[in-house]
């Protein structure tokens, strides 16, 4: 049987962080500076690493630099992105460079000088379950190490969970061996995919367009690449600044006060939003397109409107056969490749380590997740919070690296009970609420007369 240690002998945290991603990572920083407050945050990894399947050369964030773990809600902060550039010598080389977006290799690095000097942070923790313990108001959380199976058991009083979307996985793919991969571990695949007569990739937005592009540089004119998306076009990311603003405090207010199929329909009208491809990517892609024609090495195939029906293997060739269906026309039709990327995705899923205290927590109709405004999701509203688990009702921003910091001030705020970094309210130049709009106009249309001052 694994040795299992209670830690500190029962010791009650304030609050235990579950996964160690950015969000976490943000929040862990936030809090170190407050002495008040008592965190720990636990991860399965040996340390932090964010997507390094996708860690491609060239690849940048698609938000911009101040959009680091803290600046946003703490400029002064020593664990942000200026003062990683400065501690590690770029500071100079960054500003003549004169790009807004840092490499994602670069964010990676800059999240593990954060990681290094946070002492909250607890790796190879995997959690296993969580449970309420009445007598002492507090939940008990039960980690194993994975490489040892030591059982280690943490306690406090408010949990913020932070494990984040899983790979999602095509159920038609499900069993498929081979060269078959999903975008994540798209660098662990690349020198097999290099081998393959043809290479296809499925799926929409970024990390397919990084990949296409990718393989389009690499791949001579003897492999043959298709892209297939269910969307119906190749949509670039919409990056305006008026769309920007419904990455704002009042649009989430306005979004969350909606009704649920309200919000699932703009769930799909945002996509879009968060979704697209950057668009210097798309146009790279395209004139890359172009010079391969002109020099008729263009042995590729893009195809907008396509549903993935099913894959199965063929024994005697070894190739997959993919049967789709264009959208559109409601037309069937086959495609044979060697290899197969999938970039679908991520989803959420509630974590099973939930299930002893699944009665505790607020859930919808669909088995979701019933996020308070203030991103709590149990019963009484202040003692389990979420981290990018809300996009059915906070909308899209709940992925946005540029929203992490607000979101963790208004946790914080909970937690703590007073208000540590401003909250900002109202950023946005438009109206989103008619009943806000129309507050306004009636107040223009009648001012209060002046008061007499003493």
């Amino acid at each position: 049987m694994a040795e299992r240690t209670d830690t500190q002998q029962g010791h009650v945290h304030d609050v235990i962080g579950v996964g160690i991603g950015p969000f976490n990572l943000s929040l862990a920083a936030l809090a170190e500076p407050i002495e008040t407050l008592d965190a720990v945050f636990l991860d399965e990894n040996e340390r932090f690493d964010w997507h390094p399947g996708l860690l491609l050369e060239g690849a940048t964030l698609q938000t911009p630099f101040l959009a680091d773990l803290v600046t946003l809600a703490d400029p002064t902060s020593e664990y942000s992105f200026l003062n990683y550039l400065k501690a590690s010598g770029r500071i100079y080389a960054f500003y003549i460079r004169e790009q807004f977006f840092m490499l994602r290799a670069e964010y990676n690095q800059y999240c593990r000088w954060v990681a290094e000097q946070l002492t909250s942070l607890v790796f190879e923790q995997r959690v296993s379950a969580i449970e309420y313990d009445a007598a002492q108001a507090c939940y008990v959380v039960t980690a194993i190490r994975p490489s040892s199976g030591t059982i280690r058991v943490y306690r406090a009083r408010r949990l913020v969970l932070g494990t984040g979307p899983q790979r999602d996985w095509p159920t038609c793919c499900d069993g498929l061996d081979g060269p078959v991969c999903h975008a994540a571990d798209y660098l662990d695949w690349r020198d097999t995919l290099a081998e393959q007569p043809s290479v296809t990739i499925i799926g929409s937005g970024q990390s397919a367009a990084e990949i296409f592009n990718d393989r389009l540089d690499t791949a001579g004119p003897a492999q043959r690449l298709d892209w297939f998306t269910r969307s119906p076009r190749f949509f670039a990311m919409a990056y305006d600044k008026l769309t920007l603003e419904l990455t704002s405090p009042e649009y989430i207010d306005y979004f969350h006060a909606l009704p649920e199929h309200s919000r699932q329909r703009l769930s799909r009208d945002h996509k879009p939003l968060y979704k697209g491809i950057d668009r210097d990517l798309s146009d790279a892609i395209f004139d890359r397109l172009y010079e391969k024609d002109v020099h008729g090495t263009a042995n590729v195939g893009l195809q907008a409107n396509a549903t993935l029906l099913g894959v199965r293997r063929d024994d005697a060739t070894g190739d997959y056969r993919l049967d789709f269906v264009q959208t559109e026309q409601g037309q069937r039709f086959t495609h044979r490749t060697a290899a197969l990327v999938l970039a679908t995705g991520f989803a959420h899923r509630a974590p099973d380590y939930l299930a002893p205290i699944a009665d505790q927590i607020r859930w919808d109709g669909q088995g979701r997740f019933r996020v308070c405004r203030d991103y709590a999701i149990d019963v009484a509203g202040d003692r389990i919070f979420v981290q990018n688990a809300e996009l059915h009702t906070h909308g899209f921003t709940a992925s946005d690296l540029g929203m992490a910091c607000y979101r963790n001030a208004v946790i914080l705020k909970q937690i703590v009970g007073r208000e540590v970094y401003p909250i900002e309210r109202r950023i946005a130049f438009q109206n989103f609420d008619a009943g806000a709009l129309s507050a306004t106009t009636q107040a223009a249309d009648h001012p209060q007369p002046d008061r007499e001052t003493t």
